[in-house]
């Protein structure tokens, strides 16, 4: 008989029981005893334990945020456990969320509105574990103020109510009470915000972390406490034997594939837990191919902004979209993220942002920003979709009202499937399926360790740690810093890696691209962090790929040659690895929108004198009225007011605009580039910017006539 349970365990967060209850779980976290590996063992070793144990207690599928926590959560029991995730830990909707911690202040709002007591639970159980993430991971995560302007007088007591209400709910876990700003000090703290009709403001606290690099910290932990995990390791089939008393069958493992090498072998388990996300339903007709669809796909896409679009420590909550969905405004790593959109999608491995989402999220961003703040299509840096599985309710007639509780799911066979809830949920989810999993299968365990557990990183980091970094190893204030909060009180082993710069200052760190923090040595390092592909390194040890697609570009091949040399790849092996990861750029990241706002079918629209200006501009290049310019022109003139620039830097220059890509700039392309950036579809063109300083350097350079000089006396 198959077995459904809701799981939306609401906790009392005041009074004397909770306070009992929060001191017995920490105690059981710190009497846990050390990790047996002080450092995670290699992929390679955890492969070989993988093939080598007769049988493990669970075996988990998913290397997500929820399947990573059921690791950890089984291991810390001191139940012999497994992981395989079939592409990168936090490849999938992980590594793509709004990167908050949050309980969820529109799920209040439902729950108050429509006296639904469930709802209700799951923002107590959300706030909760949103504290516990604060606590476990300092390093990774931090309280943000969000703002939520008020245009409407009517609406100040009613959301005053409501945030205060978020509050009350979350007790002695709330991170800093709300408060209300007037309109001057609304604008003081957020200059770019639209302040006609603006009465005030409402500021209430949630959590922001890194979420890829907090999925991994989870999936390291898990490791270092004797966990077997392997990323890039797929399932084929799941593995079934007979009750000899019952004569049913019973899941007992599954027959796994080593993506990068092609290996077949058996894990088995007494139990097996999917934990895939948005693939719940393809793991579940693995075992039974008639099994009931109980997950929807919703698609989120997110878009990243420079970061002065916002203030750098004030996120924006917009309420009430043209359509009812709401937009957060957020910043993230120095940059400001936008969104998210909320769409019925197909399961995919590869989501890709659509246009229409990212010009609807440009419109909403339009409607809350002065009108001095000129919204851009060109300034969306990078773009990505990714895909919820929400749980079906069979009432909903869209996605927006799905429940956003956790479903455990227990098979006759007895597969065990976790689906459904958030990213903030993901502890209390894995400790519920992991108590599924010990009555079910009758495993010998204890009770959950993971509250107050501290991730890898976290112990012994401090606010101050990153001076230790600058004062020790010469590293720039800024990439320590960058170092502290990505990898914790382990960024010193990073550091000890670093390259010498050859400078006066910084002595060590040598950057991947000039604006971003960071460094070469992380390459290395994330190779120990079981990074195999340069996609793994431009998307979740490092995050460019979210930051800036461009960038992350600029940096492929330099990684791809340092990751060439700790992994012995050859020249073949080091193009496929560029190809693939410029793949995932142009379609995941958005770089194939970006791009598509310059094509060989853009119109030229521009005034006939702007056209005679653009077109002096470019023959000041193409001195020999060719009607195109080359490498060669523009390194000519910039030796003529001694600027020195490489070529490979000048050639990635014209190649993005360079839309047929014959190793030529044509009159008519440079023309479409400044048509679309007057528009706004483009911005920060590194051609247009170098010729528009070069014309202005020329024009300074005029001869001082012989009169003027005392005929040269």
């Amino acid at each position: 008989m198959q077995m459904i349970v809701m799981c939306q365990c609401g906790f009392i967060l005041g009074g004397k029981c909770a306070i009992l209850m929060t001191l017995a779980y920490v105690e059981a976290a710190e009497c846990l005893s050390e990790p047996v590996n002080r450092e995670p063992p290699s992929r390679e070793a955890q492969i070989l334990t993988l093939q080598n144990t007769s049988e493990f207690d669970v075996l988990v599928i998913g290397g997500g945020a929820t399947g990573c926590g059921c690791a950890l959560d089984a291991v810390t029991r001191g139940l012999k456990t497994a992981l395989v995730e079939r592409d990168d830990f936090s490849s999938g909707t992980s590594s793509r969320s709004t990167k908050l911690i949050h309980g969820g202040v529109r799920y209040l709002q439902k729950a108050i509105m429509k006296l639904d007591i469930e709802q209700y639970k799951m923002v107590k159980e959300a706030l909760h574990e949103r504290a516990n993430l604060l606590e476990i991971a300092p390093h990774l995560s931090a309280p943000l103020p969000i703002m939520l302007p008020v245009y409407k007088w009517w609406q100040l007591p009613y959301y005053w109510v409501g945030i205060k209400l978020y509050d009350l709910v979350a007790g002695s876990n709330c991170l800093k009470s709300s408060y209300i700003l007037s309109k001057s000090r609304a604008l003081e703290h957020f200059p770019m915000l639209q302040k006609d009709r603006l009465v005030g403001a409402i500021v209430y606290y949630d959590g922001q972390h890194n979420d890829a690099r907090m999925n991994l910290a989870i999936a390291l932990t898990a490791a270092r406490y004797g966990a077997a995990t392997a990323n890039y390791m797929e399932v084929l089939s799941l593995l079934k034997r007979t009750d000899p008393q019952t004569g049913k069958e019973h899941v007992s493992g599954a027959r796994c594939k080593d993506v990068l090498t092609g290996q077949e072998f058996d894990v088995r388990a007494k139990c097996v837990i999917n934990a895939t996300g948005p693939f719940t339903d393809t793991v579940r007709k693995m075992d039974d191919k008639d099994a009931t669809v109980i997950c929807q796909p919703s698609a989120g896409v997110h878009i990243v902004m420079p970061g002065y679009y916002s203030p750098e420590s004030m996120g924006l909550l917009d309420p009430a979209t043209s359509d009812g969905r709401v937009i957060f405004f957020l910043p993230w790593q120095k940059m400001t993220i936008a969104g998210t959109t909320d769409t019925p999608t197909n399961i995919t491995n590869h989501p890709i942002p659509s246009e229409d989402d990212i010009n609807f999220i440009l419109n909403e961003v339009r409607n809350y920003l002065s009108c001095d703040v000129e919204v851009r299509r060109g300034d969306v840096l990078a773009a990505w979709s990714g895909i919820r599985p929400l749980v079906i309710d069979p009432n909903s007639a869209d996605t927006q009202s799905i429940s956003r509780n956790h479903v455990v799911d227990i098979s006759e066979s007895g597969l065990i499937t976790i689906a459904g809830g958030k990213w903030t949920t993901y502890r209390s989810m894995a400790e519920d399926t992991i108590n599924a999993a010990i009555k079910a299968h009758n495993l010998k365990a204890g009770p959950s360790r993971t509250v107050g557990l501290f991730l890898q990183g976290g112990k012994d980091w401090s606010p101050t740690l990153y001076i230790r970094l600058v004062q020790d190893y010469g590293l720039e204030s800024e990439v320590a810093q960058h170092l502290a909060a990505t990898y914790g009180d382990k960024a010193f082993e990073v550091a000890k890696m670093a390259s010498v710069t050859g400078k006066r200052w910084p002595i060590v760190g040598v950057r991947l691209v000039s604006e971003f923090p960071y460094i070469e040595a992380e390459v290395k390092y994330g190779i120990k962090e079981y990074a195999c592909t340069a996609v793994d390194m431009i998307s979740r040890r490092t995050r460019l790929a979210f930051l800036n697609v461009q960038a992350a570009e600029e940096a492929l091949p330099r990684i791809v040659e340092l990751m060439g040399r700790e992994l012995n790849w050859d020249d073949s092996k080091k193009e496929e690895e560029l190809e693939t990861a410029r793949k995932f750029l142009y379609y995941e990241m958005g770089y194939k929108s970006r791009s598509e706002q310059l094509t060989d079918r853009s119109e030229i629209s521009l005034l006939p004198s702007d056209i005679d200006r653009y077109k002096k501009r470019f023959h000041k290049f193409d001195a020999d009225q060719k009607g195109f310019i080359t490498i060669v022109d523009v390194q000519r003139v910039l030796e003529n007011i001694n600027i020195q620039m490489d070529e490979n830097t000048l050639h990635e220059i014209l190649n993005e605009v360079d839309l047929n890509k014959n190793g030529q700039v044509e009159l008519n392309e440079f023309l479409q580039l400044m048509s679309a950036i007057q528009k706004g579809r483009v911005s920060g063109s590194r051609l247009a910017i170098l010729m528009k300083t070069a014309e202005e350097n020329l024009d300074r350079r005029v001869p001082i006539p012989v009169d003027r000089s005392c005929g040269g006396l």
